[in-house]
Formats: C-alpha cells, sequence, structure tokens
C-alpha cells in the first residue's frame, strides 16, 4: 500500500517533467515489454497513444495498479537508463532524497513531536467539561460528508428547505460525484493537478475543528499522509489574534507546539515541500484593510505582525512548496479564496449524513440498548433528525438524553421539545463563537429576527447582500448566517441565508415573543391568519405552523428564565398565545384539522398545568390532518399524560400502526370514548390493548377495527370490536371476517358484569382464527359469568342450531341467546321444534327461510328474492314458537 501511494506521488509530484521527457521514458517501457514485465495490451495503449501527455497517462495508470515488479522495475531501469532524470526528480531507489537525507536528529525530533500530538489531541474537551473532564476523540469523532463542489442558487436551496428522507436524498444526490474524504483532500483532480491548499468550509457547530483535530491525530499515528507529509503544524486563528509584537513564522510555530525556534527551521529547511499547514478558523483571523498592500514577507524567520505572517504563508509567499489546509465559515470563503495561494481546492463540510448521525449516536452511547432507544426516538422527529446533521446539535441531543438515563428517567421525558434543543444550540454559538460581534445579543437576535421574518413573509431563504447589510451589522462574522457566491453571466452575486430553514423559522418565532404584548399579537394574528395555500381553508394548519409552535416553545418556563437570566431578555407573548389556543380547541373545527398542530403547540410548550387546562376544554381529539407520524404520537401522549380524565379520542383515516398506538397506550385509558381504525391489527397487540384497558375506570367506550385492504388484517382474528360500558355491566361485540363456504359467525356480542372484565383471558381471542364450532366454545368458556349472547350468522344449519342448545347448558348464568341469521334451513325448525331451554332463559332466532322447493336461497344478495320469509321463533322452558315477521314491499 506504502509503495502505491510513493508510486502515485512520485508520478503527480513530476507529472510535467515527465511528460516533457517522455522520449527519454519510453525506451524504459520498451525493455519492460521485452523482458516480460509488462503485458501486452497496456504496452500498446502506451505506444498508440497520440501525445506525450497520453502516453504518460497510460504510464502512470500501469505504475499505478501493475503491482511492485513492474514500478520496482521502471525505477531501476530509470536509474540506469536516465541517472540525471532520476535524480532531478529527487528519488534515490524508491525512496525521496529528503527521506535519504533526513539526519538522526531531525527524525528524532519529529518522532517526539508525533507522540507529544497524539498525547493532546487523543482527548476532546466539551462545552460542558469540567476542569479536568475530556473524553476519546475516538468516542465523539465521526467522518462528516464533505463535497468538493459548489453548487448553484437553485441546489442551494434545494438543501436548506428539505428536511428529514428529503434532504438525505438530496444530500445523496450530491455524493455520488462530489464527495471526498480525508485521505483524498489532496488528491489530483480531473486535470491531474494535485492541489496546494485546500478550503474546507462549514458552518458554525459543523464540525471544523474536531475534523482538523482527526487529521492531526490521524497523521501523528501513521494513518494520514504518512508518505505525503514529514510534518504537519497545527495554527489556530483565535490564538494568534492574541499574539502582541512582530513575530516570524517561525516564532509562530514555535508558540503553537512543543517544537523549538531552530528545530522548526531545520525541519523546514530540509522538507518545505512536505510539510502541511493546517490554520483553523481564518473566519476568526482579524485582518487590517491594507493587508493586501503590506510588503510581501518571504523568509520563515524574517518577523511582521502575526496576521502579516500568516497571510504571507497563504499566499505562497513564504514556504511556496509548502501544503495548506484553512477551515473557515462561509462568510469568509470568499477573502480567503483571494489570498490563498493556487492551485486550490474548495471543499465543505456540510455536516453528517443519517448514516452519519446514526454512527454518531453508537459512539457517544457505547451502549446498543441505549443507543437504540436514543436514536430511534429522534430519528422519528422529522426536525430533529434533519437538525442532527449539525454535529454540535448531535452533542446536545445525546447529552440530554444521557443525563436522563443516568437518572432512571425514560428518554422521551429527556428530550422535551424541539424549542428547547434550538434554543440549547443557539446558547452554545452567543457563549463561544460571538465574542467578536459588535452587537450586543438583545440587538444581534433582534437583527436576525427581523431578517428571518422577511424571509418567511416574502418566501425566500435566500437573501441578497444589500437586505442583509441593511438589517444585520457585520453578517460576515455572524455565526448564525452561510455567505454564498452565485454566477451571474460575468459576474458574482453574494448571497446569505440562515442554515437551515427551520432555523429561519425558530428567529423568527424568537422575534415575535421579544416584542411587546401588543406588537407581538398583531403579528402573531397576522401570521395565524394566512392559510396553507390559496385553495384551502383556514381551518388547515398555517402555512407558518413551524414559526408557531417555535413560539409556544418559547415559552416554556425554563427557556424564559433562561433568556431573561443571561441576556436580559423578556418574552411578553404568553398571554395572548395561550388564550388563543384555547379558544382554538373550545371552538374546534368540524373537519379537526388543526388537531396535530394544536397537539405541537402544547407539546413545545412543555407546561404541564396549562396542557391539562387545553386537554380538559378539548371535546374531541381527532387527528385527521394527515397521515399520523410517530413524533405526532409522542405530542399526543405528553399532552394526553397531563390530564387523567379526556372525553374522546378518535384516530381514524390516519394511517395508524400497531405500534404507534402502543406507544400511547399509557395515555390512552385517560380518555372516556375511544375510536381507533388500525392498518395492521394483529391478535398479539390486541391482547396487549385489552389487559390495559380494561384495568381502568375512565373508559365507557371503545371502537376498534382494522384495515382489511392489508396483509396486516390476516395476522388477527377479528376484523373488529366494541366495548360498551356502565357502571354495573360491559357489553362487548367481536366481529370477524367470513370467507369461508362453511357456516360462521359475522359477530359476536357478548354482555356479562364490568367486573368479569379484568379475569377474561383475552389470549384465547387466537382461537377464533380457526374459524370452528369447538374453537367457538372454547373461547366463549373465558366469560365466566356471561349473561346475553348474540351471534350474527350467514346460514344457520342444523349443526349449528344444535351447538347453540349446547351454549344453554354450557352456560347456566346466560339468561337470554340471540342468533340473527342471513338464512334458516328448514333442518333447523325441526330440532328447535323439539328442543327446550332451560328456566329463566331464552333463544331467540332470525333469519329468511327460503319456500323454493329445490335451489334454495341461502346467500345475502338473494334476500330480495319473492320466495323469502322472514321469521322469528322463540325458545324458552315452556317450549317453541315461531312467527311470520311481514316482509317489506319494498326492499333497501
Amino acid at each position: 500500500m506504502d509503495q502505491d501511494l510513493e508510486c502515485a506521488r512520485f508520478v503527480d509530484a513530476h507529472w510535467a517533467t515527465l511528460v516533457q521527457r517522455v522520449k527519454m521514458v519510453m525506451p524504459i517501457v520498451d525493455e519492460l515489454r521485452s523482458g516480460g514485465m509488462l503485458e501486452w495490451e497496456p504496452y500498446c495503449k502506451i505506444r498508440a497513444a497520440d501525445t506525450n501527455q497520453e502516453r504518460m497517462r497510460e504510464l502512470y495508470e500501469v505504475l499505478h495498479s501493475g503491482g511492485d515488479k513492474v514500478k520496482s522495475a521502471f525505477y531501476s531501469q530509470l536509474e540506469t537508463q536516465e541517472p540525471c532524470l532520476f535524480r532531478a526528480l529527487g528519488f534515490t531507489g524508491n525512496h525521496t532524497h529528503f527521506e535519504k537525507t533526513q539526519t538522526p536528529e531531525i527524525s528524532s525530533v519529529i518522532l517526539k513531536y508525533k507522540k507529544q500530538i497524539c498525547s493532546e489531541y487523543q482527548y476532546v474537551t466539551e462545552y460542558n467539561s469540567l476542569p479536568g473532564e475530556y473524553v476519546l476523540l475516538s468516542e465523539r469523532y465521526t467522518q462528516p460528508l464533505i463535497l468538493q463542489t459548489h453548487r448553484d442558487q437553485q441546489e442551494r436551496q434545494e438543501e436548506l428547505c428539505s428536511s428529514g428522507e428529503r434532504l438525505q436524498q438530496v444530500l445523496n444526490s450530491r455524493t455520488s460525484h462530489e464527495s471526498s474524504y480525508l485521505n483524498s483532500l489532496f488528491n489530483p483532480g480531473d486535470h491531474r493537478i494535485s492541489p496546494s491548499a485546500i478550503i474546507l468550509q462549514g458552518n458554525s457547530g459543523n464540525g471544523k475543528t474536531l475534523t482538523v483535530q482527526k487529521i492531526m491525530l490521524d497523521w501523528a499515528s501513521g494513518d494520514l499522509y504518512k508518505e505525503q507529509f514529514d510534518i504537519v503544524f497545527h495554527l489556530k486563528c483565535k490564538e494568534i489574534n492574541c499574539i502582541s509584537g512582530k513575530k516570524s513564522l517561525v516564532e509562530i510555530l514555535s508558540n503553537s507546539c512543543s517544537l523549538t525556534s531552530d528545530q522548526i527551521s531545520q525541519i523546514l529547511q530540509h522538507s518545505p515541500e512536505k510539510v502541511l499547514f493546517i490554520i483553523d478558523g481564518f473566519d476568526e483571523l482579524r485582518l487590517t484593510e491594507d493587508i493586501n498592500h503590506i510588503s510581501p514577507n518571504t523568509d520563515p524567520i524574517q518577523k511582521a505582525p502575526p496576521q502579516v505572517t500568516l497571510c504571507a504563508l497563504l499566499k505562497g509567499h513564504i514556504l511556496p512548496e509548502s501544503f495548506l489546509l484553512v477551515t473557515t465559515r462561509s462568510t469568509a470563503t470568499d477573502t480567503l479564496g483571494k489570498l490563498l495561494k493556487t492551485p486550490q481546492r474548495f471543499t465543505e463540510i456540510m455536516g453528517f449524513s443519517e448514516i452519519g448521525v446514526e454512527e454518531y449516536f453508537q459512539k457517544f452511547f457505547q451502549n446498543e440498548e441505549l443507543f437504540r432507544k436514543a436514536y430511534e426516538y429522534v430519528k422519528v422527529n422529522e426536525t430533529l433528525i434533519t437538525a442532527c446533521s449539525i454535529p454540535v446539535i448531535c452533542w446536545i441531543i445525546c447529552t440530554t438524553i444521557k443525563e436522563r438515563f443516568e437518572v432512571g428517567a425514560d428518554v422521551t421525558s429527556g428530550l422535551e421539545t424541539t424549542t428547547s434543543i434550538y434554543f440549547d444550540f443557539v446558547s452554545t454559538l452567543l457563549q463561544h463563537h460571538c465574542q467578536g460581534l459588535s452587537q450586543s445579543v438583545p440587538s444581534l437576535l433582534r437583527s436576525l429576527g427581523q431578517l428571518a421574518e422577511r424571509g418567511m413573509l416574502e418566501q425566500q431563504v435566500l437573501f441578497d447582500e444589500e437586505s442583509v447589510n441593511e438589517m444585520v451589522s457585520d453578517p460576515a462574522g455572524n455565526p448564525f448566517l452561510c455567505k454564498f457566491l452565485f454566477k451571474r453571466r460575468i459576474s458574482q452575486e453574494t448571497m446569505f441565508s440562515f442554515m437551515h430553514l427551520s432555523f429561519q423559522e425558530f428567529f423568527t418565532a424568537l422575534y415575535y415573543v421579544l416584542l411587546d404584548e401588543e406588537e407581538s399579537q398583531r403579528k402573531v394574528s397576522e401570521l395565524l391568519s394566512i392559510p396553507s395555500n390559496d385553495c384551502l381553508p383556514t381551518s388547515y394548519p398555517p402555512r407558518f405552523a413551524a414559526v408557531v409552535q417555535f413560539a409556544f416553545g418559547l415559552l416554556n418556563k425554563d427557556v424564559r428564565r433562561t433568556l431573561k437570566k443571561k441576556h436580559g431578555l423578556v418574552v411578553h407573548a404568553q398571554t395572548h398565545l395561550k388564550k388563543w389556543i384555547l379558544e382554538e380547541l373550545r371552538t374546534g373545527h368540524p373537519l379537526g384539522d388543526r388537531t396535530l398542530f394544536w397537539l405541537h403547540c402544547l407539546y413545545e410548550l412543555h407546561e404541564a398545568d396549562f396542557v391539562k387546562e387545553a386537554m380538559e376544554a378539548w371535546t374531541l381529539i381527532n387527528p385527521s390532518d394527515g397521515l399520523l407520524r410517530r413524533i405526532d404520537c409522542w405530542a399526543l401522549l405528553y399532552c394526553s399524560q397531563c390530564c387523567h380524565s379526556m372525553n374522546e379520542l378518535y384516530i381514524t383515516n390516519s394511517g395508524l400502526t400497531c405500534k404507534m398506538l402502543s406507544m400511547i397506550l399509557p395515555a390512552v385509558r385517560n380518555f372516556k370514548k375511544l375510536t381507533f381504525h388500525l392498518v395492521d391489527l394483529s391478535d398479539s397487540f390486541l391482547v396487549e390493548l385489552m389487559c390495559a384497558l380494561v384495568r381502568g375506570r375512565t373508559l365507557s367506550s371503545l371502537r376498534l377495527s382494522s384495515d382489511c385492504s392489508t396483509r396486516g388484517c390476516l395476522s388477527c382474528s377479528v376484523h373488529s370490536l366494541d366495548l360498551s360500558l356502565s357502571e354495573e355491566t360491559c357489553s362487548i361485540r367481536i366481529g370477524t371476517l367470513c370467507e369461508d363456504p362453511v357456516p360462521s359467525f359475522l359477530k359476536l356480542t357478548l354482555t356479562l358484569p364490568r367486573s368479569e372484565l379484568i379475569s377474561i383471558d383475552w389470549t384465547n381471542i387466537q382461537i377464533l382464527h380457526q374459524r370452528d364450532l369447538d374453537a367457538l366454545m372454547h373461547f366463549l368458556s373465558s366469560f365466566s359469568k356471561l349473561k346475553k349472547l348474540k351471534l350474527k350468522i350467514g346460514c344457520l344449519t342444523k349443526k349449528y342450531s344444535l351447538w347453540t342448545l349446547q351454549i344453554i347448558q354450557n352456560f347456566p348464568s346466560v339468561t337470554e341467546l340471540l342468533v340473527d341469521a342471513d338464512f334458516l334451513l328448514e333442518e333447523v325448525i325441526k330440532v328447535l321444534q323439539g328442543s327446550y331451554t332451560r328456566p329463566a332463559c331464552r333463544l331467540e332466532v332470525r333469519g329468511f327461510i327460503c319456500n323454493k322447493q329445490s335451489q334454495k336461497c341461502t346467500v345475502p344478495k338473494d334476500w330480495h328474492q319473492r320466495c323469502n320469509q322472514n321469521m322469528t321463533i322463540h325458545l324458552d322452558s315452556q317450549g317453541f314458537s315461531m312467527k311470520n315477521e311481514r316482509t317489506p314491499l319494498f326492499w333497501d
């Protein structure tokens, strides 16, 4: 592997020389072929190439993939036949000239430097670390998504506005040809030109500094750039700003590492072409306006103001053979691009992909069970999983959840709201990335809010430079804004944006709640009156629902307390927002189109007392405004747990699954009336649901049905189940799908004392899958104090009638038995005519009897035939009676 890298570096570094002197190289190619070292096909490609450049490209491919023998033979022949060219290229044997002539003293110095880097850079100090606390870099660093290309305006807008799965699709479409890894940053580009300087752009919190730390550690450990760079220096612009007086490059480097000025000078003299300078945080470097007019500094030991010395290094005036990797926020990329020597390469850290987020969670928790719980919780929240592409937000979320795990609390109670995570992120940037701003925090937040509001109302996420300068002072230094350059025919245009549309929504909400009460009320009212689009009524969630939900989250007591304590900011909007949602809940909308929106507003507020008041005012909770998501279930769960007695929960046509209903199961027992339509009802979940519901005293009715158009109905013995409860009794109605040709029941209704519900073995419901009378009899045995039984069946046969009579004997508590059949066979009448019931028990049978002599009607579609008569049979301890009911003149 090392030889492959050496070969690639050898050819790339001296490409121009090799192409120019290709005539000297071609005899070597001929000898390789005649000696059997080179296969016929690649040899022909090399000889047949039209130009020197094409010939060398073919040779490069052979050297890169032909194996050690080909490379060794090439080096040997080159040294023998063209020693001048060989020495001019800097090679002796298979090693660079520097490697051969490196003194033991320098080798020892570099080795000690690497050990010091390994010791220092293997740890990470986090934002909340106490003195002496640290974590291993390996437990935090995850490879971010790095793109090597600029994107046009449409692509940028797509990235800013996409979220959840759609954002991942957008990023995946970018990564197929444009992504990069740390080990390939300095690889040759499309024109086989190796860059001398890399621009590594990224937003605040996207992991630029941690990536630099990873590069340093991997180089010192021998895992990265081993053949490319003999030494790597790390300079932090924030530290350079603190250096006073005039300093040479050697002195600046000595100030930032363990090497002395003399040691650094010796290393730089020996191998400037194998030195990499990593300059972190260029956007924080304090540059004067006349920086481009200062006389160039060309000597590593020449003294100048530190910023001037650093700029001389960036421009290539000092050590032009060396390599540079510079990190910066997007707001300073254009300035850096003008300063930096060429050839340059632009790269951008996009944060984590979805796979990267998962890997980060796994490394953070170091426990499979905790990792799964935390990651699955965040994954269902589209806003949070989108924000997790920002590594700092990933850390905030993981830290918050871990705290809850450590005290034994449930994960859902730890990660309270989306607003709280965004607020923590903004607070982190304000504390650690805003020291150099001239604006006060209140002024900064107000200007960002005004810009965000303007974008929301005008439906734009990209802002022109003039508009931004009117509202925000020093936008280039603002950590919450991103800056882009777009080509406009023969010129460029500068535009700004927030990190993502969701941050624009957050700052709009923050701006509204910090206004005075009257102005805040006016603006929020105007916002709420704007429909989703011109075709939808105002009962639908408002177009800026996310802004309103963030506003409710900012009303939270802890958030308000922090705003006032840290920044002296007072939230004024809470009175009218709380009054508004109470009026909305009491008034409601016929279609329930805002149910999920209201639930998320209450969830973001996260104040149990007010949520309880709101839930009590809510007569019917009917989330019909779209397919239900798991994050909606979390919101419903929290809100429902705040109130111990609510009226009605009605969830149909929302794609409700057993997994979703299981999520809210701890809270559904607080409702009096429940109606659910599931797409995947199963016996196991039905048992779990019934066992949970029958233990409470709140429930008065349950209506449960499944979607038999899906595969889910095949795993459940019943199609529907209705439960009606009073103080003393309960009624259970079970419906099945009967597609069998043999008689079977379609519906079963049981009445029994309410006190018996808790002792029912609901697992017996699985027996109904068997669709036979013995199974049904076994199921009925679960109800020891059964009072009434009603059966709805297809065609009542002699066998079924005998089975019905057996129920009367087997269940002495039954006082009433009703059989509602589509058709009665004459053999049934004969059986019942000679039968009796026990005292205090009566049997009633209803159904149609066909009077035809042959081909009698037996299926429901034949009801309307005039040959059919509607009959009612009564059977009790006194005997048998039959009544001919009146047949309607007109059938439905």
